[in-house]
Formats: C-alpha cells, structure tokens, sequence
C-alpha cells in the first residue's frame, strides 16, 4: 500500500470518526450542551471561529493553524449533524453540493472550456452564476452579515466581472476628491443624515481604490488597527514608566511619545 493510499484512508477515517462524535454529543446519552444547540444558536460561534482562523493567518502561526481550522470543521459538521436529525440534509449532501460546484464552476479544468488568466476565471465564475445558478443579479450572493467594508469590497467585485467598472484608477483619484468635497459640504449643512450619506460615499470609493491598488480593504485596516494598537500600548506603557497617566498629559506630550514611539520603530526595521 502506498503512502498516499494511507493517507487518504487516514483521511477518511479521521473525518468518519468526527461525525460519529458529534452524532453521538447529540444523542440521549451525549453532551447537554450540544444537545441544547440550534442552527441559530451557533451562528455566533461560526463567525468567531472563522475570525480565528482568519488571526492565526494574520500572524502566520501556522502551527495553530490545523487546530482553529479543525475548530472552524466543527461548526461545519455540526450544522449538518442538526439537518440530518430535522431529515433535511446531512453530511453526505454538503460535500455533494460543494462538489458539485466546484465541478461546475471550473469547466476548464474539468471540461474542454479555455482559460488562462485568474481574470478571466472571475469573469467567467460570475457568467456561471448568473447562467447555470439562477442567480437575478451580478451582485447576488454576497451576504448582508459580512462587514460593511468588505461587503462593499465584495460587491464592487462582482460588479466589475460583468464591465460595470472604471477603465483605469485615474477617474477613481478624481472620484475620491469628489467625495471629499461633498462631505465638506454636508458637514458645512449640518445635515447628520447627509453627513452619514456622504461619508459611506467617501468609504465606498476608497474601497474602490482599494481595488484598483490590488490590496484588501479589511486587511488594510486591520493592519492598520492593530499597528494603531500597538504603538497606543507602548505610549501608554511610556507614560506609566514616567509614574504619569494619560488623562493629565496635553495632546503635545502624548503626540511627542508617539512620534518617539513610531521613531523606535523605524530602528528596530
């Protein structure tokens, strides 16, 4: 026998025994606790154990990796172990499904459909939904739950695989300034509906540019959050070792341990 038969025999095996686990905390003699459990009830610990995987990959502690991965399985197995005991689906039909997809989605690689570029991929992903999967708009499909940022991120996306999209990021510059105007002018209103309509309009467009720059705006900003964080720690840690606290500080002495802070930084690069 072969190391790779092995493995996938140990594959199954393992992923066999897992469902058997969570079937038999389900049970009479299983756990209160997961017995209690609804699809509702879970949706919480789905998002969290997404979020985990999403910060072991963020700080690239790989070794933690499989474990918030298998975490993240669970919830996974546990939803479908609910749908076979409701006999509306089950395990088998999850992985048929996204089998399936795959399969379908993928004509070039598992059909005699050409393509070469992850562009045209996206293109021709989006073509298929609206096709094969009935879906009535190009931007159908990206949940209203997501984060705004990364929604709006998703959206813009699939507006663009059908050609509703700037030709290039120069009108998108301008855009932005347009926006910022705007905002002006609504503060200068002192309209607080306006001021909230323009402002998602100024976030929109700077997700835009996102875009256009190839970077994530979630990411950005969570790198930004946690570099704010982290230099917002060591100036308060500044100011403990000073035997001072922060709520007696000017702004000019709080900006001057900052910029020390930010000038550290740059050193230890």
């Amino acid at each position: 026998m072969s190391a790779e038969t092995k493995t996938e025999q140990n594959r199954n095996r393992e992923f066999d025994r897992l469902v058997e686990i969570m079937a038999l905390l389900r049970s009479e003699n299983g756990c209160p606790w997961d017995r209690e459990q609804t699809h509702d009830s879970l949706r919480q610990h789905l998002l969290e154990e997404a979020y985990e995987v999403i910060e072991a990959i963020d700080e690239k502690r790989y070794a933690d990796l499989p474990g918030e991965l298998g975490d993240l399985l669970l919830q996974v197995v546990f939803h479908a172990q609910l749908g076979a005991e409701e006999a509306r689906f089950d395990m088998a039909d999850v992985i048929e499904h996204i089998n399936d997809k795959l399969i379908r989605r993928h004509p070039h690689v598992f059909g005699d459909e050409q393509i070469k570029t992850a562009e045209e991929q996206i293109i021709k992903w989006e073509e298929s939904k609206l096709k094969k999967e009935g879906k009535k708009s190009a931007i159908d499909g990206v949940p209203k739950e997501l984060p705004a940022l990364i929604r709006a991120y998703r959206i813009q996306n699939k507006a663009a695989a059908v050609g509703f999209d700037w030709p290039d990021i120069h009108p998108v510059w301008q855009k932005l300034d347009e926006e910022v105007g705007e905002l002006q002018e609504a503060m200068a209103a002192g309209s607080a509906e306006q001021i909230e309509e323009e402002l998602g309009d100024l976030l929109f467009t700077v997700v835009n540019l996102s875009r256009f720059l190839k970077t994530n705006p979630e990411d950005a900003l969570r790198r930004t959050i946690d570099k704010f964080s982290l230099r917002f720690r060591s100036v308060e840690a500044a100011f403990a070792q000073m035997g001072r606290s922060m709520n007696g500080a000017s702004l000019e002495e709080m900006d001057a341990v900052w910029e020390e802070v930010k000038r550290r930084e740059k050193e230890v690069e």
